[in-house]
């Protein structure tokens, strides 16, 4: 049998406006979703039961968890659709964890895609956004898996004017550290510095801000050092830190240019994990 494949784009945060935080502890945030050619992968055949390996560079850091999104996810789906189907799910962990890229939440929501068509549900992907809600506030914007505008906890959207930057090269580096996403939170000063233009264009992109990146510089240092080693890369256009961190990202003008920021970079700092990708 076939396995079917379901890519798991990393997410990126392309700007993250805080502007309160609401009675339950949870953030307001605006932000812009941006998702990567490049990311986690999983395939999947038909089984008898729900299964999970995991393979792939960042594989050990997952290993040993018995309920972890994938599962999860797996699970979830099976008990609202209301079948008793299984699955065998083989899942390449190729990005680092508690990175800011989303990768828990992105192969949460390639779980729902793909056991969607392995068991033939044919459920839109509205269905499968709502159903995320409950599995992280990023499973929602991870099933759609394109450019987005959200609001909320990050699970409404909002409408984003386009600035194409569809295929834009960008460079993702991780100093080898992991923050926690709720200290960084927990961390945020509390100043509502205004609201996000739902714009995708680079004037637009280069006004706003990751009003978590001082609290997650305050975490870890080391992503100051990313942060710098980026802005001076010649053909740089934006350079920022995605999500709660410690992944930091530069959008270049061109791939030749985002190749040589990453050799250069990687000879500098062998020890930090680069991606060279772009959006999609």
């Amino acid at each position: 049998m076939t396995p079917l494949v379901e890519a798991a784009p990393a997410k990126l945060n392309l700007a993250l406006h805080v502007r309160g935080r609401a009675a339950d502890g949870y953030h307001e945030i605006e932000t812009i979703f941006a998702f990567t050619e490049g990311g986690d992968m999983l395939c999947g055949i038909a089984a008898d039961g729900i299964g999970l390996e995991i393979e792939g560079p960042f594989g050990a850091a997952l290993a040993g968890e018995s309920n972890n999104l994938v599962l999860r996810a797996a699970r979830l789906l099976a008990e609202r659709a209301g079948i008793a189907a299984g699955a065998a799910l083989t899942l390449a962990k190729n990005l680092p964890v508690a990175s800011g890229l989303g990768g828990g939440s992105a192969d949460a929501a390639a779980t729902l895609r793909l056991l969607n068509r392995l068991w033939n549900l044919n459920w839109p992907k509205q269905e499968l956004a709502k159903l995320g809600e409950s599995l992280g506030a990023d499973v929602p914007a991870c099933v759609w898996s394109h450019t987005l505008f959200g609001m909320g906890r990050g699970d409404q959207f909002g409408t984003l004017m386009d600035g194409h930057l569809h295929q834009k090269p960008v460079l993702l580096v991780n100093p080898g550290v992991a923050v926690s996403t709720a200290a960084v939170f927990q961390g945020w000063d509390g100043v509502d510095r205004g609201p996000l233009q739902p714009e995708l264009s680079l004037p637009a992109l280069r006004a706003a801000r990751n009003d978590l990146e001082a609290s997650a510089i305050r975490a870890a240092p080391e992503i100051a050092m990313v942060l710098e080693r980026l802005r001076v890369q010649p053909g740089a256009e934006l350079v920022r830190m995605s999500g709660s961190g410690a992944t930091c990202f530069a959008l270049f003008e061109s791939d030749a240019k985002r190749d040589t920021a990453a050799q250069a970079i990687a000879g500098e700092r062998p020890d930090w994990w680069l991606m060279a990708t772009r959006l999609k």
